[in-house]
């Protein structure tokens, strides 16, 4: 039943308004009231509230209904935005995934608010977003960069450092002015520098003694070691291939050379041999860079403020690597407010006596790291520097080409000049008389020795094995007593791990997943364990990592101890019946399977027993995520099982009947329920990381998918169960896994 012969107001043609439901073919909207059919090829359908409404008076009705329905749309989403559930991971989210420039422009905006250290864990997706994606995310992301670069040296460091990396990716001809080269220059050049709270740093950081300076230069010559600098830095190690045409700021370049001149450490130490020699190369290279300590620079890896003052370099050793040489040193830090505005401590000579100790010290050798000293004393051993203009605690430029900072050339006055100890030259210096304890000829010969009373004995092949295997509280201790800095109450011990030739930036995505799953884990309250260590990404091909402590290899722990792993917790922990090692057996099994997950959420490989470690308190950790999901080793995906699960540690757990195995099967299935759960925070880190990268995890177009797939959202709790059983019987099962571990024994002797 048709009514109204009318005209279309759109296109002329005759048209019929007809009630609900008549639905004509053309007809495309339900619901009640009248609809306007036009018989043009071009059909026009208006709604129309009732008969005897004009057609185009509704059209606009039909307008303002679509406007205020978008309006309500954005107005859900506003609301969102402004409420306490809408944190930082969701600003990611929405900034990737939303094409809209008006939720772009207002997620960079928002990003003000968020809490410095939440924004920085999403740091690495940022800068990815801001270098890969269009135009648009880039703008909406650069004034919050360009606001944290100015103020913190810490956060335009790590973003220089990054946006190297990222770029690295790129063609060389689009590489030199895409929009993350420019952003790093900015960041690297003094723009920045008329913002930042903290005083200009002087043109030389360390000092010699607390009487005299090393490094006393006028002015016009901190102007020329400026220039010279500035003039070496063209070509960075980080990326050689552009070049940086900008200044050196003061504010940065402490700690850049700092750091250039650990990674040049590890660069030569990779051309030696042998191991031995690779390690007596760094304590000497060390031992030359002590030359320079203090100086406003700091260790990335560390959360808290604090000044290097020393590094005791007869501690330092070299890891095991077949091509590389990674190494770890122990540094000595002075805890401050902040690391760019607290002075920087006067250096102590070594052979400065702290304190006079008692006869009974002196007989022991065992002075104490809490020394009490007089007010004289504290006051001649210990100042602050005052805050110059320019500040004189800078790296001399003549300095940098000793430690061959941009590792172009060789030269061989840095090793005749290592040779010398720091307290030679600094007692030749010192016109001071010199007192030396016995104590302290005890411990400087224990240290020359390297002796550390420990259960490992002493393998050159592997001289990190004692090191590591050394309770961290007694390390701490012995090293606080012969230092002359341990009598001061904001002393501090940290290690880190410095490695170069290898692209770490695998790793830091394999940190954060970690990281989240962790934070997952906790919220959902499953008792699973697991331990991210942080990242620091320098160069495409160099940074550092953060130690393990108190945790050696499962390889070491069967060269030397030449026992299974049961037998070795027995060893370490007791019978089976002691607390002790019932509660490292739990630690054991909640790490266990923490990081089972990890492997078949992530497809871990090269699991050999070099990657995995274990604590002094029962805990299994993973490292080494070099080759995670759509990679392995040499492209041949040997390493067919979900994760690695040996008749060792299932033995560990009691056995394929034992309560603790059955607990490490439920942990799994808890973990994995709550993993789903939060499935797209876990997601939204690899996915955005793809974007424009050719690192070899993302290697083929179904890496995200095949992710996503292992999450099994479409599968119910019993199912669930099934697959987790499915997943252990096949993993301890594996054939492939005996043939790797035996194909590392044959080839690199890893047990």
């Amino acid at each position: 039943m048709f009514y109204k012969l009318q005209c279309c107001y759109y296109c002329g043609h005759p048209a019929f308004a007809l009630p609900n439901p008549v639905r004509p073919r053309k007809l495309s909207r339900e619901g009640p009231g009248w609809y306007l059919v036009c018989e043009h090829q071009e059909a026009w359908v208006i709604r129309l509230q009732n008969q005897d409404q004009d057609p185009l008076e509704n059209h606009l009705d039909q307008t303002e209904e679509e406007e205020h329905v978008s309006q309500s749309k954005q107005s859900w989403l506003l609301r969102l935005f402004e409420s306490k559930l809408f944190d930082v991971s969701m600003a990611i989210s929405y900034l990737y995934k939303s094409k809209e420039p008006g939720v772009q422009a207002y997620i960079g905006n928002r990003l003000f608010s968020f809490p410095d250290a939440d924004s920085d864990f999403y740091l690495p997706q940022l800068l990815s977003m801001y270098v890969h994606m269009d135009t648009e995310v880039g703008d909406a992301i650069r004034p919050y960069l360009l606001h944290r670069c100015r103020g913190s040296i810490t956060f335009s460091l790590l973003s220089a450092w990054l946006l190297g990396a990222y770029s690295s990716d790129m063609h060389i001809s689009t590489q030199r002015h895409s929009r993350g080269t420019k952003l790093r220059r900015l960041i690297l050049s003094d723009e920045l520098k008329s913002v930042f709270l903290c005083p200009v740093l002087r043109d030389d950081i360390f000092l010699a003694s607390p009487s005299r300076r090393t490094h006393q230069r006028s002015k016009s010559d901190a102007c020329t070691a400026t220039s010279v600098l500035g003039a070496a830095l063209r070509r960075t190690g980080s990326n050689p291939r552009v070049e940086h045409m900008h200044e050196e700021p003061e504010r940065l370049r402490p700690q850049r050379e700092f750091v250039k001149s650990l990674l040049c450490i590890g660069k030569r130490l990779a051309t030696l041999p042998t191991k031995e020699q690779k390690t007596q190369r760094l304590i000497s290279e060390l031992s030359l860079l002590n030359h320079k300590l203090p100086g406003r620079v700091w260790l990335p890896t560390a959360d808290h403020q604090h000044h290097v003052v020393r590094v005791p370099h007869s501690q330092a050793v070299v890891l095991n690597s077949k091509d590389k040489a990674p190494y770890i040193i122990y540094v000595e830090v002075l805890e401050c407010e902040s690391f760019e505005t607290s002075p920087v401590p006067v250096r102590i000579p070594e052979t400065r006596i702290r304190t006079a100790r008692s006869a009974e010290n002196l007989d022991s050798g065992s002075g104490g790291g809490a020394s009490v000293m007089t007010s004289e004393q504290r006051a001649g051993s210990f100042s602050t520097v005052p805050n110059y203009d320019n500040d004189d605690e800078a790296w001399a430029t003549d300095d940098i080409g000793q430690l061959q900072v941009e590792g172009e050339g060789q030269t061989s006055s840095s090793d005749n000049i290592s040779q010398f100890s720091v307290d030679s030259i600094t007692s030749l210096e010192s016109k001071e008389p010199v007192f030396i304890a016995a104590g302290d000829i005890r411990r400087r010969l224990s240290e020359n020795l390297a002796h550390t009373p420990t259960t490992f004995r002493r393998d050159p092949e592997d001289p990190s094995a004692v090191a590591l295997k050394e309770p961290w509280q007694e390390k701490v201790r012995r090293i606080r007593e012969g230092s002359p800095y341990g009598h001061l109450p904001n002393w501090r011990l940290l290690s880190v791990i410095v490695k170069c030739g290898d692209d770490l930036r695998q790793e830091l995505l394999a940190y954060q997943v970690l990281r989240q799953l962790q934070w997952i884990w906790q919220q959902e309250r499953v008792p699973l364990w697991i331990k991210p260590y942080k990242i620091v990404v320098m160069s495409s091909d160099s940074g550092m990592i953060e130690p393990v402590l108190n945790a050696v290899s499962l390889h070491q722990v069967r060269k030397q101890s030449q026992l299974s792993l049961l037998d070795y917790f027995l060893q370490e922990h007791g019978s089976f019946t002691t607390e002790e090692f019932l509660s490292a057996q739990r630690n054991f099994v909640q790490s266990c399977a923490g990081y089972s997950l990890i492997c078949y959420l992530l497809q871990v490989k090269d699991r050999h027993n070099g990657n995995i470690l274990l604590d002094s308190e029962g805990h299994i950790i993973h490292i080494d995520f070099g080759f995670i999901l759509s990679s392995s080793p040499r492209n041949l995906g040997f390493e067919t099982s979900a994760f690695k699960l040996t008749t060792e540690f299932v033995d560990v757990m009691g056995g394929l009947d034992g309560d603790m195995f059955l607990y490490y099967k439920m942990l799994m299935l808890q973990g994995l329920i709550a993993a789903r759960k939060h499935m797209e925070k876990v997601l939204q880190i690899v996915e955005i990381m793809q974007q424009g990268s050719h690192l070899p995890c993302f290697h083929g177009s179904s890496t995200i998918r095949g992710l996503k797939e292992r999450f099994h959202m479409s599968l119910t709790e019993e199912q669930l169960q099934g697959l987790v059983e499915q997943l252990v019987d096949g993993s301890m099962r594996s054939i492939t896994t005996k043939l790797y571990d035996s194909f590392q024994y044959v080839t690199n002797g890893i047990m």
